[in-house]
Parts: C-alpha cells; sequence; structure tokens
C-alpha cells in the first residue's frame, strides 16, 4: 500500500503518473481496462507446415479456417441463400479480384453496390462486436475510419436509424467510391475475425514461395511462430553456415524451387551454375533427376541434375566436418563417404555392405573424403557472401527471431514444433551439450540461446560459432526437439536401393502420444496445468487416410500437421489440419486440396474442410480468461495503487 512502499514502487508509481496524471484519468482507465476483461476471448487460429505452399496458406488464412463463413451463417441464417452467401465469402476473401469480375458482369451495378455494402456492414458488426471500440478504431483503414465507424456504432440519437445508413451508403456509391470502401470493408472483416495466428513450424522448403508467406506474415496484425526444422536450416544459411546453405540449396533444386532462392531472394547462382558446367558437364547425374514445372525447366533438365547432385556432395561434405569436430553429438553414424568401397561399388552402412546407385565423384579425394576442393570451398564462400546479403533475407529471417522461438506457451497452451525427446524408457532424454547436460525444457532454453547467438553474435566469437553450428544440430540432430528422428537418411535415399536404409526411426515420444501421464508429465515441464492445458504440435504429418486423428490422449495433445505441403498429400489424404481457439471452445478443421486462387475467385470454390470440435466451454470464455486478461488485472492493481498515492497525497495530480 501507499503508505508502505518502498522507493522502487514509488519510482514505478510516478512514472505511471505520466501516463494517468489524475485521479479522473487513473479511474476512466481501471473503467475501460475491467470492461475489456467481460469481453468474449479473441480467436486464436493455428497453422502449420506450411512448406511454401502459398496459395492455400493464404486460403486459410483469409477465411480463418471457416470462420468467416460461420459469422455469416450466423448473421444470414437462412435469408440468403446458398449462393450468395458462397459469393459474399469470396468477396471478403478476394475483394479487388472478385470487383474486377462483379463490374464486367454485372448489369445493375448500382443496385448489386446497395445489397453488398450492406451485408458487408452487418458482418462488420458482427466481427467487431468482441473487441472495445478503440481496439476496432486501431484496425480502422485510415481512408474509411471515420465512415466505417458510423456505420458499425448504434446511434440511439438517431430516430431513422434506416435512412442514416442508407444515406451514407448512397454517397458512398454516388461519389464512386463503393469499390475501395468494399475492399476496405472486406480487408477489415479479414483482420478482426482472427484476433492472434500462430505458425506451429516449417514455413521453408518443399513448396514454391516460402518468401511470398514471410512477406505476409510480417505484414499480419498478430502473430508468432514456433520455428521448425526446416525455418532453423534457412536460419542457419541466412547466418552464413556452410553445411546450412548447402541443405537450403539442395532442398530448393530437389524440388524445383530455385526460385525463391533466385528470385525471391536474389541470390545468384551462377557461382553454383559454373562450378558445375566446368566439373560436372560429362558426369553421371541420372540419380539426381529434378521435378519439371513447365518447358523452360525441361531445357534445363541436365543443368539442374549437376546442380542437384554436386551441392549434395558438398552438403555430405560440410556435415561429415561438422560430425567430426563435435564427436559428442554422436552422429558418428552419418558418416558415410569415408564408408564407400569405390573399387567395389558399395557402402559399408552399420556393418552391411550396399551395392550403390551412383559412384562417379570428381570432387571426392578418397584419402580425405569431407575436405572441400578447391573450386568447391570458393564457390561456397561466393554463395555464403551472396546469401549473407541477400536484404529480403536478412528481414525475413530477423522476423523469425523476433516473433519466433523453440516453443510458446500462449493462453494455458504449449505449442511446439516435432517433439519433446524422450529416452527409450519414456523419460526426458538427458542431453549433452558443450559438456553440460539438458533435458526437457532446459534442453529447448538452450538450444533457442544459441540460435540466437549464431545469428546475432560477432562472426569470429566462439560462442557466435557453436551458435552457427548449433542451427545445423537443431535441424538434423536425433536429440533435436524439431527434428525427432535418430536419423536424416539423405544420404541412403539417393545411393541405395534397399528401402529399409531409408527408414527413419522416431523418437520415444511418438510412440506415448496417447499415454496421459506422459503428456502430463511434459506440460508440468513447461510451468502449466494438465487440468486446464493442451499441447499443440506440428511436424509429423497424421495420416488421416489410415485412419490417425490428429486429437490425441482425450483432446490434451493437438498434432495439427496434416500435409499442407503437396508432396505429403497423398500419404495423410487431406490438405492440412487448422486449429481455432475462440470464445466457444477448439476446433480442427481438415482441410480437402486447395484447387488454386483463380478456382477460388471465378467459380467460387472456397477449401472444403470438415470441422469438429475438441472441446467446448459451457459459459463462453472471456479476455479474463487468458494470458491477457492476467495482464490487465495487474494493471488493474497497479492504476488501483496509483489512485491510491492519490487519495493519500503521497503523489500530487497534475493539472
Amino acid at each position: 500500500m501507499s503508505k508502505h512502499m518502498n522507493k522502487t514502487e514509488l519510482n514505478y508509481l510516478k512514472i505511471l503518473a505520466d501516463k494517468y496524471p489524475t485521479i479522473a484519468a487513473a479511474s476512466t482507465e481501471i473503467i475501460n481496462l475491467q470492461s475489456i476483461l467481460n469481453l468474449p476471448k479473441g480467436t486464436e487460429h493455428f497453422m502449420t507446415d506450411i512448406h511454401g505452399e502459398y496459395e492455400q496458406f493464404n486460403h486459410v488464412l483469409k477465411n480463418g479456417s471457416g470462420s468467416i463463413k460461420r459469422k455469416i451463417d450466423e448473421e444470414f441464417g437462412n435469408t440468403l441463400s446458398v449462393k450468395d452467401k458462397k459469393s459474399l465469402a469470396t468477396l471478403i476473401y478476394y475483394p479487388k479480384e472478385k470487383l474486377d469480375i462483379v463490374l464486367k458482369e454485372e448489369d445493375n451495378i448500382e443496385d448489386w453496390y446497395k445489397i453488398t455494402l450492406h451485408r458487408l456492414v452487418q458482418i462488420t458488426k458482427r466481427v467487431a462486436s468482441k473487441y472495445t471500440r478503440s481496439k476496432v478504431r486501431k484496425a480502422l483503414p485510415e481512408d474509411f475510419a471515420y465512415v466505417i465507424e458510423e456505420l458499425i456504432t448504434e446511434k440511439a440519437e438517431v430516430q431513422d436509424k434506416e435512412a442514416y445508413y442508407n444515406e451514407i451508403i448512397h454517397t458512398i456509391i454516388r461519389i464512386g467510391r463503393a469499390p475501395d470502401f468494399i475492399v476496405a470493408l472486406s480487408n477489415l472483416i479479414q483482420r478482426l475475425v482472427i484476433d492472434h495466428l500462430h505458425i506451429v513450424g516449417d514455413i521453408f522448403d518443399r513448396g514454391p514461395g516460402p518468401h511470398v508467406i514471410m512477406d505476409t506474415l510480417r505484414n499480419y496484425h498478430s502473430v508468432d511462430i514456433q520455428w521448425g526444422n526446416h525455418d532453423v536450416v534457412w536460419m542457419g544459411a541466412a547466418a552464413g553456415h556452410m553445411a546450412c546453405i548447402a541443405t537450403v540449396l539442395r532442398m530448393s533444386v530437389r524440388y524445383g524451387n530455385l526460385d525463391t532462392i533466385e528470385e525471391g531472394y536474389g541470390i545468384n547462382l551462377v557461382p553454383l551454375v559454373t562450378f558445375c558446367l566446368d566439373t560436372y558437364k560429362d558426369v553421371y547425374c541420372d540419380v539426381f533427376n529434378t521435378p519439371v514445372n513447365n518447358d523452360y525447366d525441361a531445357r534445363y533438365l541436365s543443368l539442374n541434375n549437376m546442380m542437384h547432385k554436386a551441392i549434395t556432395i558438398i552438403q555430405f561434405k560440410l556435415e561429415g566436418q561438422i560430425i567430426k569436430k563435435y564427436p559428442e553429438w554422436e552422429m558418428q553414424d552419418r558418416l558415410l563417404l569415408d564408408k564407400i568401397d569405390i573399387k567395389k561399388g558399395t557402402v559399408n552402412i552399420k556393418g552391411k555392405e550396399y551395392p550403390m546407385l551412383d559412384t562417379e565423384f570428381p570432387t571426392i579425394d578418397w584419402k580425405d573424403p569431407y575436405r572441400l576442393s578447391d573450386a568447391e570451398e570458393e564457390m561456397m564462400l561466393r554463395l555464403r557472401h551472396a546469401f549473407m546479403r541477400s536484404e529480403k533475407l536478412q528481414q525475413h529471417v530477423r522476423f523469425l527471431y523476433s516473433k519466433g522461438s523453440m516453443y510458446k506457451i500462449f493462453n494455458s497452451n504449449l505449442l511446439y514444433h516435432g517433439c519433446v525427446p524422450l529416452d527409450e524408457n519414456g523419460e526426458f532424454k538427458k542431453v549433452i551439450l558443450f559438456d553440460k547436460t539438458y533435458s526437457g525444457k532446459s534442453l529447448y532454453d538452450v538450444l533457442e540461446s544459441y540460435a540466437r547467438k549464431g545469428f546475432y553474435g560477432e562472426d569470429n566469437d566462439a560462442e557466435c560459432i557453436r551458435g552457427k553450428d548449433i542451427l545445423w544440430y537443431i535441424w538434423t540432430n536425433p536429440n533435436s526437439p524439431v527434428f525427432g528422428k535418430e536419423k536424416m537418411a539423405t544420404f541412403e535415399r539417393y545411393f541405395v536401393e534397399d528401402k529399409a536404409t531409408h527408414k527413419e526411426k522416431k523418437n520415444k515420444y511418438y510412440d506415448l502420444l496417447d499415454d496421459e501421464e506422459t503428456i502430463n508429465k511434459i506440460i508440468r515441464e513447461f510451468g502449466l496445468d494438465e487440468r486446464v492445458s493442451h499441447v499443440v504440435n506440428g511436424h509429423v504429418p497424421v495420416e488421416q487416410k489410415k485412419g490417425e486423428s490428429p486429437i490425441k490422449c482425450g483432446g490434451k495433445l493437438l498434432v495439427i500437421d496434416g500435409g499442407f505441403s503437396k508432396a505429403y498429400q497423398g500419404k495423410t489424404g487431406i490438405a492440412g489440419y487448422t486449429l481455432v481457439y475462440n470464445s466457444h471452445g477448439m476446433w480442427i478443421a481438415a482441410h480437402e486440396p486447395f484447387e488454386s486462387k483463380d478456382a477460388a475467385i471465378r467459380k467460387e470454390t472456397d477449401i472444403v474442410s470438415d470441422s469438429f470440435v475438441v472441446e467446448s466451454s459451457s459459459i463462453r470464455l472471456r479476455v479474463a480468461d487468458t494470458d491477457t486478461g492476467y495482464e490487465i488485472r495487474e494493471q488493474i492493481c497497479e492504476l488501483e495503487d496509483l489512485l491510491e498515492a492519490y487519495k493519500d497525497g503521497v503523489l500530487v495530480e497534475k493539472s
């Protein structure tokens, strides 16, 4: 209390008094904060394992996993036809593109404007109703802020409300502002329907547009990211780690996505092309066939195969150097270049000889197989320079660091990509890093600490060098929480026909997804209450067509990777899960494959999604039940202390 407060508390109240200089100002803010506590909880949207599929990602983001359709159904019920509801939803998702079509096809555009604007205003009112007027005002587009506020705010003093609102809409149409106003309202609805977005890892690799997704996320109003192993390897590449750069390039050429590197990030691949034409021109590269997306790609198939092989061999060499540098990381089974018998054309894997599919390696010195040739070294240094000088890549990776982390605790839920590493007894696995032992939460924390040092530290600093190597460790080590397998069988998949060698055994965690004792132990390890908390998990696709369910352990664990990436859809049978957590509870949407943005606009096809409830709340959840509510209650207590200090004369009100 103010009479017994110490100097630190008094100094804090003096700072608070600058913002609330009078009893009236402090009292008004207390009343405002108290009212916010009683508003419905904002909607959280969870997405994971996007893998560069930007069109599908953008569509799911725009429709809020069906949240906008629900709002349309709630608002209009049976008063609108199914066709009209679909048209309205498509307009909200893609307002500019849909307007272009309507303007060409609609005979009576004024009537269409009038009807459409009324419907959009009604939806805007509905989605804005769960926020304070102040929060809605901050979200309003600058050009139309005043007009939108007039249209969505009830005016008790206006007698003929319908005439008042009709006149505003009529004026908007008359002065030619209807198209811009429709776009503004549609974007506002998208903005308000989702309060906060969670990306539970793996934005990068496989699909064609991770850079497009990153641009979208950078402009999103409220987002956090839990790093996936595919994100971390790009973070390592941006930090200048050679093995991460080689891996990123191999994945890009492997999935036919070099456009991401060259056009998306402006990284010049001429050094790699020149090296390949000099070194691999007459070398057998058929094992490294890459996807052909169009006629242009087909012309350069031979070059792509050369690039694929060249960068793969460089990756294995660079990885071998790291594995030998850190024997305590226990990855010696990945040292396979020195296990090749080039005369016999075989490789020894775990004591067994396997014939190799390719034995032509012009850059390998068999006396020292993990050393880069002079030409490889020079080429990789030039590429390293290009990755570290790519302005857009550096911006995107800084964003991953500022909004991202190894795990996230949010509204009593634990979010992470991958697994919490467990030993064969189901206990937290003890992992040695730089002579210290970590497990459970402490393993996540130390890896994140080093990941940050690796990007932000000084290049020649020992801890920064360790941090860069840790970024590669997080990508591929069996003890990495975001990888969680005994090995990355990249070498075997390229060079060994026997599919038994391709198998990547998962961490024990994946055997215990339905074991309540294990999941409770994980929840407690991160300081949460197992009675009310959930784990939201990405990384390993749920194979719905085999009868697998994303809901594990009675709803305590939600595995929401369902195959956003086209590369996984044949395996999973769907095109991704997303999770929505709103004031009524939690529900999961299972999405069908997305045809295209063009089809969504022209044919008004939405992503067909089956929704199923994970948990429903009989009492509507309020802001008071969230992390924000906890912070608001703390602010109220501080303001009440300020009020008391004013009343006791410890602080004097300012005029």
